[in-house]
């Protein structure tokens, strides 16, 4: 192994050892040898099995087969969930196939950022993880089951379902993805056409037609932001089978997959003799390899928090610390948009999975041996690819290298040699960045503070001219507690307008951008947040901020006892917490942890 990568999974496993063993102590003390259901009133079980055909009831009422529950986060309003539609009536014949019974425990809601991006609405989205995570696990209180297949994609949907599952942790797992729509309009044309609109050369006629090129049908959308990040980061962990992230939904081959998925879940419950509970699947090292697969590919900066909740649902105290250390170790190997031209099936087609992982593995930067759902234990299975031949669905060697280096790299000839997730630290607290996407002029900024409390007063700002200058826009009370913390994804045209001018420009922010962050230098997720009274809520127009993204340094150049005696100011904004459900969501504002612990409702962290 990398000594960092050593380093820093030792030191995981020593600072969560007394949480982690109290967990796995206590789903070690519920797992039984027995279906699940054996313990149940007779007037549970049949509550349990009311509406099952006569064949799945007698299975049911006996001890011998395991009954999968699955979670599904379908709807056909996101493009990305709309392909699960027919999943659970192909999971279901594959179970009865395979000797066992499967029933739908339960749906869980599922919100598209990309839909509700700078709209009210936004401002449920990270709350929604802790929603679904909840919702996950009402849907498997019925205590009828005995492993779980989770349906899910996009950006909360999946964290919020992986949470949920490791409070199940007895109970085995295996996470079916639905793959990307196939390629449309490029992402560098859909930017361009967003640009184009932000300065007024194009009409919204234009603009929409643009974006129906871009997100066109069923399918994840093919640019790499947080729902991509999310099917990396499984099928790092082992909890995907191997190859099966980014194939296109609709197609034989997604198909095989999803039945190949609920097949192999029956494999691992605790009535056969290979019982593979999730606890004991996301641990230390499988953390750890996800953070990894997040900086070689230039992944979102959602999972700066999303990763960290998961980790605490399983007892496993993961740092931004870590991820900074990390990062420097970890090579950038993919270029995928926004860090590139190409898009996940370009990145699929130079290799994918199995190329990166193999890579990876090769170069001591990957944990091999962890448990995951292919049958063999450990990584080395995830270098293999999924095929259909003679109408048969086997794992066959993947490529021994790239076919395509301007897409997928190597560890000897990286697109960056460190992985571009920066911790930023200084006078205004500390915070997260992405440079993997920035180039490296822009990537140290000094310039006057220009300070907004909401998204909307920026852009009218520069709608009037106002901003043709150099500048720091300085966003504050987005965070967790303030506002919910939406994603501020809708200034990234307006900004990449003005660097293109010349200027230089850069966000700080307590509030996130999206995980297609891109070209302009960011300082996000900043703590103390200005609800808790952070630093940032004393920033003035004209204070002059520097931030520099290759040494992690963000600070106001202010003296600092005159900077130290000023009160923060409160924030300007209004109505963020009224309407579009915001008033039913106050409890999770007040009780949110902070973006470093995760922005979590679910865990005593701060």
């Amino acid at each position: 192994m990398h000594p960092i990568v050593e380093k820093v999974t030792q030191e995981i496993i020593e600072r969560s050892h007394p949480t982690r063993s109290a967990y796995i102590k206590y789903i070690d003390s519920i797992a039984k040898k027995e279906p699940i259901r054996s313990g149940m009133a007779c007037g549970n079980l049949a509550h349990g099995f009311a509406a099952c055909s006569p064949g799945e009831k007698v299975d049911l009422t006996g001890n011998r087969k395991a009954n999968i529950g699955i979670i599904t986060s379908y709807n056909d309003m996101l493009s990305a969930h709309q392909p699960y539609k027919d999943a659970p009536d192909l999971i279901k014949a594959a179970i009865r196939e395979a000797g066992g019974v499967a029933q739908v425990a339960g749906g869980v809601p599922a919100m598209c950022d990309g839909i509700t991006q700078g709209q009210p609405g936004m401002e449920l989205s990270l709350f929604s993880r802790d929603l679904i995570a909840m919702a996950t696990a009402i849907g498997l209180s019925h205590n009828m089951f005995d492993g779980a297949l989770y349906l899910g994609v996009c950006d909360k949907i999946v964290p919020g379902l992986l949470i949920g599952a490791l409070s199940f942790g007895h109970l085995p797992a295996v996470f079916v993805p639905a793959g990307p729509m196939p390629s449309g309009l490029t992402n560098k044309d859909k930017a361009r056409a967003r640009q184009a609109y932000a300065v007024g050369k194009i009409g919204r006629k234009e603009l929409l037609e643009a974006e129906s090129a871009s997100y066109h049908s069923p399918g994840t959308c093919t640019f790499y932001g947080t729902a991509n990040s999310n099917q990396m980061m499984m099928e790092m962990m082992g909890l995907h089978l191997p190859g099966s992230s980014f194939v296109n939904p609709y197609t034989p081959l997604r198909d095989e997959l999803t039945k190949a998925a609920a097949r192999q879940v029956l494999k691992f419950t605790a009535l056969g003799d290979d019982y593979r509970p999730i606890a004991h699947m996301v641990s230390e090292k499988a953390i750890i390899n996800a953070v990894i697969g997040l900086l070689a590919t230039g992944g979102s900066t959602n999972h700066t928090m999303h990763l960290i909740a998961i980790a605490r649902a399983s007892g496993i105290v993961l740092n931004w610390d870590d991820f900074d250390n990390l990062s420097r170790a970890v090579p950038l190997i993919a270029k995928i948009y926004p860090n590139g031209p190409a898009d996940v099936n370009h990145f699929h087609a130079a290799g994918g999975m199995g190329v990166l992982i193999a890579e990876l593995l090769r170069s001591g930067l990957l944990h091999e041996d962890i448990l995951t759902i292919a049958d063999e234990r450990g990584m080395n299975s995830y270098t293999q690819e999924p095929k259909i031949i003679d109408d048969v669905l086997a794992w066959h060697a993947g490529p021994e290298k790239t076919l395509d280096s301007a897409v997928l790299s190597s560890v000897e000839q990286p697109f960056a040699k460190g992985g571009g997730l920066h911790v930023m630290h200084g006078n205004l607290g500390r915070g997260v960045s992405k440079l993997s996407a920035v180039s490296e002029d822009h990537q140290i900024v000094e310039a006057p503070a220009v300070v907004f409390d909401d998204q909307e007063d920026f852009l009218a700002a520069f709608k009037r001219g106002e901003l043709e200058k150099d500048f720091v826009a300085v966003l504050r009370f987005q965070g967790p507690r303030a506002n919910g913390m939406p994603e501020l994804h809708k200034l990234t045209p307006p900004l990449g307008v003005l660097q293109d001018k010349g200027f230089k420009v850069a966000l700080v922010t307590d509030g996130r951008m999206s995980g297609a962050s891109g070209k302009v230098p960011s300082v996000i997720h900043l703590c103390p947040e200005c609800e808790m009274g952070g630093p940032l809520a004393k920033v003035l127009p004209g204070d002059v901020i520097s931030l520099n993204l290759q040494t992690g340094d963000i600070n106001v150049k202010v003296d600092q006892a005159e900077f130290d005696a000023r009160v923060p100011l409160p924030s300007s904004a209004k109505n963020h917490h009224y309407g579009m459900g915001r008033e039913m969501f106050g409890r999770f504002r007040l009780g949110a942890s902070t973006a470093e612990t995760g922005a979590s409702n679910l865990f005593a962290v701060d």
